[in-house]
């Protein structure tokens, strides 16, 4: 637990730690029912924008359905395959499920609220190297992926898994240059801190939020690179199921798979969650001084309205995007996302030192993407030319 939360201002005592308790059951809670309610909103989401009703039988407006689904498969027969390393492939879903709640904890969700007279942070834990932590639990979480499409003694699994982890290495690059460029105008590793240095205005009328100081390219590679290491559409070539059946859950069923599911829906909630608090202010919003409800309400407000804007563009991305094809993915990653994403954070810093110094740095860097794009076009030029058995198609 962070050192900063107020909670801890007093020493630690019975009370301190029944309080932590009892935030660690409401934010584990609070996924949970979050991950039913996001599943429930996908699929009538995209049935609306598919002109279909979607679920409407299990409760009102087919709120219940992921209840009852996730019933089922409680119920559902537990199957080993006989190829599979037994300990590893029981592990693997764990391993994908946890860190999602991890990555969450770091989320600060408002401000401060009084819980029998201990003040504290709505905000599981606050530690002073938060954004090293997300990194590292964002990287120990493919390895859930990895190992259980290894353990499944099946090749399309194995296949899935493969694309996992190709596909962490190629993107992890990307978030990470975006993230450093938040931690890099703040100057605290912090979220708290990030979110307090967001609070204010800048020209006059825009909200200090990150994606406005930060000039907007950090924000959408963030985004981007974060899409794809969730493994949503259009980067969900580790499940792509015209190729590998179901990727690398292809031979799990019952709670194990439910745990893959829970997983992949609590990530899209956490990403969401992290993306509002980088670059959005966090709970930072309007809220009347003299309301009847409580600042740390406001707050409460505004990180679910921001958070829950991103989830509907999750889903919007899945029903409108065709799958990017494999090739397509490491180029992304590799030739756009990794160059953009550095010369940005030199720009940046550059920009800190002095703003003569960052314009140079700009012209510098449009310079060298268009040796690089020029570069890039010859070569393919001259493959095609050999390919075609056209000796002198380059000079031409």
């Amino acid at each position: 637990m962070a050192p900063g939360d107020p909670l801890f201002s007093h020493g630690f005592s019975l009370a301190v730690l029944l309080i932590v308790l009892l935030k660690t059951v409401v934010v584990f809670g609070f996924l949970l029912v979050s991950v039913m309610l996001m599943i429930w909103f996908e699929r009538k989401v995209i049935s609306d924008m598919q002109n279909r009703v979607g679920p409407d039988r299990a409760g009102k407006w087919g709120i219940l359905q992921t209840l009852a689904d996730g019933i089922k498969l409680f119920f559902k027969e537990d199957l080993l395959p006989d190829r599979a390393d037994p300990v590893v492939y029981r592990l693997a879903p764990y391993l994908s499920a946890v860190p999602a709640f991890l990555a969450f904890a770091i989320v600060p969700v408002s401000g401060t609220v009084t819980i029998a007279h201990h003040t504290t942070e709505l905000q599981l834990a606050d530690p002073p190297v938060g954004i090293l932590f997300l990194l590292a639990i964002s990287s120990i979480a493919v390895y859930g992926v990895m190992l259980a499409g290894w353990s499944s003694g099946s090749k399309y699994p194995l296949l899935g898994s493969v694309r996992a982890t190709a596909q962490m290495v190629s993107y992890e690059a990307a978030m990470g240059l975006s993230v450093a460029a938040a931690v890099l105008i703040t100057g605290s590793l912090s979220t708290r801190a990030i979110v307090a240095d967001q609070h204010g205005v800048v020209l006059g009328f825009l909200p200090a939020w990150n994606i406005f100081r930060l000039g907007l390219v950090p924000f959408v590679l963030f985004l981007v690179a974060g899409t794809a290491e969730l493994n949503r559409p259009p980067f969900d070539l580790v499940e792509a199921e015209q190729e590998l059946v179901g990727g690398f859950h292809t031979e799990y069923t019952s709670i194990r798979f439910a745990l893959f599911y829970l997983a992949e829906f609590m990530n899209t909630i956490t990403m969401s969650a992290i993306i509002v608090t980088l670059f959005l202010g966090g709970p930072d919003g309007p809220w009347p001084n003299h309301f009847f409800l409580p600042r740390w309400f406001g707050g409460l407000v505004w990180f679910l309205g921001k958070t829950i804007v991103f989830l509907f563009a999750y889903v919007w991305l899945r029903a409108t995007l065709p799958r990017f094809r494999y090739d397509q993915l490491m180029d992304l990653g590799w030739r756009r996302l990794i160059p953009f994403s550095m010369v940005w954070l030199l720009v940046l810093a550059a920009m800190l030192v002095n703003p003569w110094y960052g314009i140079a740095v700009f012209a510098g860097g449009v310079v060298l993407f268009a040796v690089l794009a020029r570069a890039a076009r010859m070569g393919r030029m001259a493959v095609t030319g050999e390919r075609l058995g056209v000796p002198g198609e380059v000079g031409r």
